[in-house]
């Protein structure tokens, strides 16, 4: 005889309590990894994972197992050649420890990459004006009002007293510095508002825009809202920026071509010894594999 109720019958199976969280369902266990039969301690990875900032724990993981392979592939290859190397020691007083000499004189003795000529500098300067042009300067001054963005109320406020202050400079426009001190929140008040010379990155992209807008002598005609409030900006001068002649830029250049050269070609050498080498536990890739600094 079956003594269940009928309500027993219904009555759905239970669930854990509220609050209780379930347990974490447990991170699959990473493989060995090995070059060539030696391994590569997991503990070894987790001390270099804080070298390779990622999205994720588990990209940090892979970034760090990819650089000790390397690092690895790298050391195997100056030990099979025979190469020696006496640790060097920078201005700073630090001093390489043995597997970096060793990697160092590798790299050196098996990659050679040529100096730049002219014609590729020219061509490389050629193509990248804008990198070689100085930052446009412009001398200006303004009024704060400052406001928080995100208090609609008190940045309506800021920018009425700015509207009043436009009207007022539209009629006085000498009386620029004498409101400056009066009503601006900034502590570039006490110099009548000004500001000395700026480069756009040094401001906000609202101002610099406002101050793309100005000739020389101009004030805005209409508040300028930014993140710390409201401004009128007053342009005093602007010196336009300079493209640098070859000749001061060409070392720079050869030297930013050889490098990239050099990585190049470090890359493919890289590439070429995990070829050769049995890598177990990780899956290496190919020629994208970027050498650990």
């Amino acid at each position: 005889v079956d003594h269940r109720s009928p309500a027993a019958e219904q009555a759905p199976a239970k669930s854990p309590a509220a609050g209780v969280r379930p347990a974490a369902r447990p991170e699959p266990a990473r493989p060995e990894i090995a070059v060539d039969g030696a391994a590569i301690p997991h503990a070894a990875i987790a001390r270099e994972v804080q070298n390779h900032p990622a999205e994720s724990p588990a990209e940090a993981w892979t970034e760090a197992a990819r650089a000790l392979i390397v690092r690895e592939l790298l050391v195997h290859e100056a030990v099979r050649l025979g190469i020696e190397a006496q640790p060097d020691e920078d201005g700073e007083g630090r001093r390489e420890t043995e597997e970096e000499a060793l990697i160092r004189a590798l790299l050196d003795r098996e990659i050679s990459v040529p100096e730049a000529d002219d014609a590729s500098c020219r061509r490389y300067y050629d193509k990248n004006l804008k990198r070689f042009r100085s930052a446009d300067l412009f001398e200006a001054a303004h009024i704060l009002f400052s406001a928080d963005w995100s208090d609609k109320e008190a940045f309506a406020a800021a920018v009425g007293s700015a509207q009043s202050a436009i009207a007022l400079l539209a009629k006085e426009p000498a009386r620029f510095a004498d409101l400056a001190r009066e009503l601006s929140a900034c502590s570039s008040s006490g110099e009548g508002g000004h500001l000395g010379q700026l480069t756009r990155d040094q401001v906000t992209p609202e101002f610099a825009a406002a101050l793309d807008r100005l000739n020389p002598g101009e004030t805005t005609s209409t508040p300028v809202e930014t993140p710390y409030g409201v401004h009128i900006v007053r342009l005093d001068r602007r010196i336009e920026g300079r493209t640098l002649p070859f000749e001061a830029v060409r070392e720079r250049i050869a030297g930013h071509l050889k490098e990239s050269v050099w990585r190049r070609a470090a890359a493919q050498y890289v590439s070429l010894l995990a070829g050769r080498a049995t890598i177990t536990g990780f899956d290496f890739g190919g020629a994208e594999t970027p050498l650990v600094q």
